[in-house]
């Protein structure tokens, strides 16, 4: 199966796929200005969203001790396979004309944020599913996703340039459908292989602190050059300072001893960076972008302490990443907050595109999760037994020291 991807790849490339106008040396003639090509523009922002897919989401999904070769080498798996795959199917919803896929670098950077999404809903089934079944994840939610996405941004004409409701809500549900397929009864009662250590805990934090930095790109790549795109970087960057600060607070609080935890330190602090996603480009201004930081780091803090035990043991949806309350939950605040902002501009009809825009995306989302897991429990790709879950000796040559960490980790669970 994974030797038929790259073929697949390889015959659409070379069927459909072209240069665009500002790649193209056709396109150029002795009057082009070399300096006004779109590389030189849109280039950064996709360097910045690079490192958040290869690196921030990489580091900050290895936090289990034993298995921080899955965290970041599937990560590394999926994101490469889903970036040319949202090429092909992002093409031919956008970018199609004349019998070709023109692509260039902007091609990139929407091919990353449909990327994006298939490594948001990944979070929710860490450890869980073979390498088979995250490609064959990836290759059904990245056709679900272009439509509608193609369908909320053409259709219903929404600006949701940080991607609230056409990134995050629709990620976090897809994931959430898929592992409400996938549940095991027995993962309720814990596993032994659940467990962090100091050094995985730091190479997490890190992850985190690579998204954090580059957030503003990721939120202001796609806006209008100009006065939008500077507001959506200092939205972006007020909104994660001050979910930080709010998370840093809220975990000793909510501490019996006062100690601060690193799983709030590894996930609440980005918190602000979706909650002010649908609102990143308005004029909101600075301190409404604070006190959404706020208000959606409390919500995702709050949702990892009580509504994630809640869904794993009530509602059979074991989020292994907790992403309901990183993408989830804050997404549904910043669409809301981008109703109000929409509203109190006397935008009537527009605030109810956005609300046909959420109910699309969490329709489309939900059903496509669910039939996707459904597709996953096939027995012929390769999901681990409950006793392998979350344990990298399954698909890979570990070295010696990872039996010591193994055995000291079932010890310290008796």
């Amino acid at each position: 199966t994974v030797i038929a991807f790259p073929v697949l790849l390889l015959l659409l490339f070379s069927l459909f796929v072209t240069y665009d106008e500002h790649a193209h040396a056709l396109a150029q003639t002795n009057a082009t200005d070399h300096m006004k090509n779109e590389v030189y523009r849109v280039y950064p922002f996709f360097a910045d969203v690079q490192v958040m897919i290869f690196i921030g989401f990489a580091c900050l999904l290895a936090f289990m001790r034993l298995y921080g070769f899955g965290g970041v080498v599937f990560n590394f798996l999926t994101a490469t396979f889903s970036v040319q795959w949202a090429i092909i199917i992002q093409g031919f919803c956008h970018f199609y004309h004349d019998g070709k896929i023109h692509i260039g670098v902007f091609n990139f950077i929407n091919a990353e944020f449909a990327c994006a999404v298939v490594l948001i809903s990944f979070g929710a089934v860490l450890g869980k599913t073979s390498p088979v079944q995250l490609l064959i994840m990836a290759l059904l939610e990245i056709p679900i996703f272009a439509v509608t996405d193609w369908l909320i941004v053409t259709y219903l004409k929404i600006n949701d340039a940080g991607g609230s409701i056409v990134i995050h809500i629709f990620a976090c549900y897809f994931g959430l459908g898929v592992t409400r397929m996938l549940y095991r009864p027995s993962l309720n009662d814990g596993h032994a292989n659940l467990t962090t250590s100091y050094q995985s805990d730091i190479l997490s934090v890190l992850g985190t602190l690579f998204l954090w930095v580059f957030w503003p790109s990721f939120n202001s790549a796609l806006t209008l050059p100009g006065d939008d795109q500077h507001r959506a970087i200092i939205h972006t960057f007020i909104g994660l300072s001050s979910s930080t600060l709010t998370a840093f607070a809220l975990s000793a609080l909510l501490d019996k001893k006062g100690k601060l935890s690193m799983s709030d330190i590894q996930n609440v602090t980005l918190a602000g960076g979706v909650t002010v996603g649908a609102t990143v480009d308005m004029m909101v201004t600075p301190a409404c972008a604070f006190a959404l930081g706020v208000v959606g780091c409390c919500a995702c803090m709050l949702g990892y302490k009580y509504l994630t035990p809640f869904m794993a043991t009530k509602l059979k949806i074991q989020d292994q990443c907790g992403i309901h309350n990183l993408h989830g939950l804050t997404g549904l605040i910043s669409t809301l907050a981008a109703i109000i902002a929409i509203l109190m501009a006397n935008e009537d009809t527009y605030a109810i595109y956005q609300v046909a825009a959420l109910g699309l995306a969490l329709a489309t989302s939900v059903l496509g999760g669910l039939l996707t897991g459904a597709i996953l429990k096939l027995p012929f790709l390769s999901q681990p037994t409950d006793d392998y879950c979350f344990d990298d000796r399954v698909y890979f040559e570990v070295p010696n020291d990872f039996d010591a960490a193994s055995t000291l980790t079932r010890q310290s669970q008796k």
